[in-house]
């Protein structure tokens, strides 16, 4: 029998706990009437549709185009037993992107689960199958309150792309500038004096347009051109520094306003903050951020010394986002400044000072994209 597709009900908050009574976890088995399993890969994804029990109803492996979108939305409005059905896959924003907005377009539920752990694996084997089946049993075990829901698509994906292409621009910029130092000192003397200046726009400009003089040999002919090449190099990748910063900061001011006007909070950090954030609701609370963030103490203690330390689990490029935010203040925010001199007369490290600004950034940071971010735009 054929059945409309829509995604479970929420549970109510009257659903939470009363004062003094210990409230039960719900389940998403007990709001769903059947789930998808899904693992996905480049050219095909393998399918696996159980009912709110995790017993197999059907499976089936589709293309990874939209053709294979529609068969399967096809095959699971045919055989679910209710209208709530739940997709669970893993690398939603991957090989799995495509069905993924497809899945969400049609109004199912689609949720996020980790490639299975060699315990989860264990007297199952491994097959493509078997980690469809596996999807449906994490999906199944889920809290109800705090599903796993993929990262928001859109202009959140387009900060995502424009963050990966800055970071490959400046580490190839990094490498040819240790090239274009290194050449230089075994030519001449006007080539010893260039390796010794700053590299500003007008020394790459300079290093660019020299002619090669009269007589030279062939080593120092292609000394030239390698110098010449590089400092080209350099000057491209300045430029498209330049222009990946304004694309950055223009996306930052539509999606959350007035984010880069706090101190210390440039575009690129801005970014890297709504990447990792995605959209209001995907951490349940401030406390989750901060864990996400890798902000959250942890103790640390021991005999006679009362300390905590940073957690170094989490997002490591949202928490290097915050530590350059952190490290902008600590060198010239008044309030921060004098934060910290009030600290270090107390005995803190410079770490354990640390600690603390980040974990307020944090805090300032959720705060700010839970009240001003825009709902993510889609395709």
């Amino acid at each position: 029998m054929c059945h409309p597709v829509t995604p479970p009900r929420p549970v109510p908050a009257s659903a939470q706990a009363v004062e003094g009574v210990t409230s039960r976890m719900t389940m998403l088995a007990e709001t769903v009437d059947a789930v998808t399993g899904i693992d996905t890969h480049r050219d095909t994804h393998e399918v696996e549709i159980a009912d709110a029990a995790g017993r197999p109803i059907a499976t089936m492996q589709t293309g990874n185009d939209s053709a294979g979108f529609t068969r399967l939305l096809a095959a699971i409005a045919e055989v679910v037993p209710g209208p709530r059905v739940a997709a669970c896959m893993e690398g939603s924003r991957s090989y799995g992107i495509g069905l993924a907005r497809a899945l969400a377009a049609a109004g199912l539920l689609v949720l996020e689960c980790e490639q299975p752990s060699r315990r989860q694996r264990r007297g199952k084997g491994k097959s493509d199958l078997v980690d469809a089946h596996l999807a449906v049993l994490a999906a199944l075990r889920l809290d109800a309150t705090r599903l796993p829901v993929p990262r928001a698509d859109g202009d959140r994906e387009a900060l995502r792309i424009l963050l990966v292409a800055r970071q490959e621009i400046t580490e190839a910029r990094t490498a040819q500038t240790g090239r274009l130092r290194a050449l230089p000192p075994g030519g001449d003397d006007s080539d010893r004096q260039a390796a010794r200046a700053a590299l500003t726009q007008a020394a790459l400009a300079a290093l660019a347009g020299r002619e090669l003089r009269d007589g030279a040999c062939r080593e120092q002919a292609v000394r030239h051109a390698g110098i010449r090449r590089l400092a080209l190099a350099l000057l491209q990748a300045r430029h498209q520094l330049r222009d990946n910063r304004a694309r950055l900061l223009a996306i930052v001011e539509d999606i959350a306003p007035g984010l880069t006007s706090r101190y210390g909070i440039g575009p690129v950090s801005a970014a890297q903050a709504i990447v990792s954030f995605s959209h209001p609701g995907r951490c349940r609370s401030e406390s989750a951020f901060a864990a996400l963030s890798g902000t959250s103490p942890l103790p640390a203690s021991s005999g006679q010394t009362i300390r905590h330390r940073l957690n170094r689990g989490g997002d490591r490029a949202l928490n290097r986002a915050i530590h350059t935010i952190a490290l902008v203040r600590m060198r010239s925010c008044p309030r921060t400044r004098a934060y910290v001199a009030r600290r270090t007369a107390e005995g803190k490290t410079i770490r354990e000072i640390r600690r603390c600004p980040k974990r307020y950034i944090a805090r300032e940071l959720y705060r700010h994209l839970t009240q001003t971010m825009n709902p993510p735009v889609n395709p």
